[in-house]
C-alpha cells in the first residue's frame, strides 16, 4: 500500500515529504492550503486536529513531523538514515530529532499564529517579536554544535536528525526571521537544502503558498 501524506508547502509536513523522498518510498501527496483546518475544513473529518503532516501507512495514522521519519527508519529498516541504540551518538541523534520541533519549531509556530492568523487589532505584534527572540535564543546549542565545521549533526553522515533540524532553519528563513543565523549554521542549512531529494520536494504545493 502506498503511503499517503497530507502536506502544505513549507509547513512541518515538509520534514516527512523530504524523508519519504530520501528513503525512496512510493508515496501520494495531498496538497492543501495553509492552515488546512480553516481553508479546507472537511480535512477535520479525517484528522480531528486539523494539523499537518497527516500520514496514513496502512492501519497506521500519524501526525508528528519528527516522529514520522523515525517511524519510517525503524518500521522499514532504513538504518542508513538513522543511528542504532548502540551507537555512541544515539542519545544526541534522538535529542536533535526532538529538539527540532519541541525547541525550535514551537516558537516559530506561535510567531506564525500571531503574525499571519490573528487580526492586527488583537495587538499581538509584540508577543510575536518575543517568540521570534525565543527562537533565536534556542539556536545557541546548534550554533555551538556546528562551530567546529562538522558536515552533519551526528554520526558523520546524513540522518533524519538533519532533516528535522534543517527544516526548522529553512522555515526561519521563509518567515524572514533568520537574520541571526551564524555563518556556519547558514552553510549547514544550504548544504542540506542542496540535496536532490530536498530540491525535488520543496516546490510541491508552491503555487499559492503563504510561505514563499
Amino acid at each position: 500500500m502506498t503511503i499517503k501524506l497530507w502536506h502544505c508547502h513549507n509547513a512541518r509536513s515538509l520534514r516527512v515529504l523530504w524523508a519519504l523522498e530520501e528513503m525512496g518510498f512510493d508515496y501520494e501527496v495531498e496538497v492543501m492550503p495553509f492552515p488546512p483546518r480553516f481553508m479546507q475544513p472537511e480535512f477535520l473529518e479525517l484528522n480531528e486536529l486539523g494539523t499537518i503532516p497527516y500520514m496514513i501507512d496502512g492501519e497506521t495514522h500519524m501526525t508528528e513531523s519528527s516522529g514520522i521519519p523515525l517511524y519510517l527508519v525503524e518500521r522499514y529498516g532504513k538504518e542508513e538514515f538513522g543511528l542504532k541504540p548502540d551507537h555512541p551518538e544515539y542519545g544526541d541523534y534522538l535529542n536533535w530529532l526532538f529538539h527540532s520541533d519541541a525547541t525550535l519549531t514551537f516558537p516559530q509556530t506561535v510567531y506564525i499564529r500571531y503574525t499571519m492568523q490573528e487580526p492586527p487589532e488583537r495587538g499581538l505584534a509584540e508577543a510575536a517579536t518575543d517568540y521570534m527572540k525565543w527562537f533565536h535564543a534556542r539556536l545557541r546549542r546548534l550554533n555551538k554544535h556546528l562551530e567546529d565545521g562538522r558536515e552533519y549533526l551526528v554520526g558523520d553522515r546524513f540522518t533524519i536528525a538533519d532533516i528535522a533540524i534543517a527544516y526548522a532553519l529553512h522555515l526561519g528563513e521563509a518567515l524572514k526571521i533568520d537574520e541571526r543565523y551564524k555563518p556556519h549554521v547558514r552553510d549547514y542549512l544550504n548544504r542540506m537544502r542542496a540535496r536532490p531529494a530536498f530540491q525535488k520536494v520543496v516546490v510541491i504545493g508552491e503555487e499559492g503558498s503563504v510561505f514563499k
